[in-house]
């Protein structure tokens, strides 16, 4: 991996950190070709502090490392990505990211709409949300709901249209976040048991 140090008066270029499982940007640091190597011979993510003028590495103080899995550089050569697993908070504020955001996974759409069911389920009236009337039928019109929709996905998966196929395929989507919240889990719960089965 070819890296332009030069093109910084100091030698110094940036580097930002994220987190390698749920790709959120933790924070920016610079750092030399000295920073660079001991990062790479240590596994723990090693800057050059402006302030001190000297090597630092993440965590020193704390105990709250970066523990490095890769390091990408950019189409110029002189900013680093690197991914990495934060060992507790990474901002010296106490919060998850220097942007004092929480550092959890997102899914992007499907995160809102976990948040929209939630709510729903919370505030809205069951007279007037579809989500507020199934949730106040409870657990077995919920379970039921599910039932039913695996069933019509499994029917079109054996037909030749692909629209009702994945018209039916949202649906049993959509009322399985239900039915997972209606348990007390979300999305994230299903896809850690997931992740433990790995090998």
């Amino acid at each position: 991996m070819e890296i332009d140090f030069s093109k910084s008066a100091h030698g110094l270029i940036p580097a930002i950190i994220q987190d390698s499982e749920t790709k959120n940007v933790l924070m920016l640091g610079y750092m030399n070709d000295e920073a660079y190597q001991k990062t790479i011979e240590t596994g723990k993510v090693t800057f050059f502090s402006r302030s001190k003028q000297r090597l630092w590495t993440k965590g020193e103080e704390s105990g709250h490392f970066l523990n490095l899995v890769d390091i990408k550089n950019d189409c110029d050569g002189d900013t680093l990505l690197i991914q990495a697993v934060p060992v507790g908070p990474t901002c010296h504020t106490g919060a998850d990211t220097c942007w004092q955001t929480q550092n959890k996974n997102s899914y992007g759409f499907i995160s809102e709409l976990e948040n929209t069911i939630q709510s729903r389920r919370e505030k809205a009236d069951s007279e007037q949300s579809y989500v507020a009337s199934l949730f106040a039928k409870g657990i077995n019109k919920i379970a039921q709901k599910v039932g039913e929709e695996a069933v019509e996905v499994v029917i079109e998966a054996k037909d030749a249209n692909d629209n009702l196929f994945l018209s039916e395929s949202a649906d049993l989507l959509f009322h399985y976040l239900i039915l997972l919240q209606a348990k007390g889990y979300k999305l994230d719960d299903v896809i850690n048991v997931l992740k433990s089965r790995q090998k």
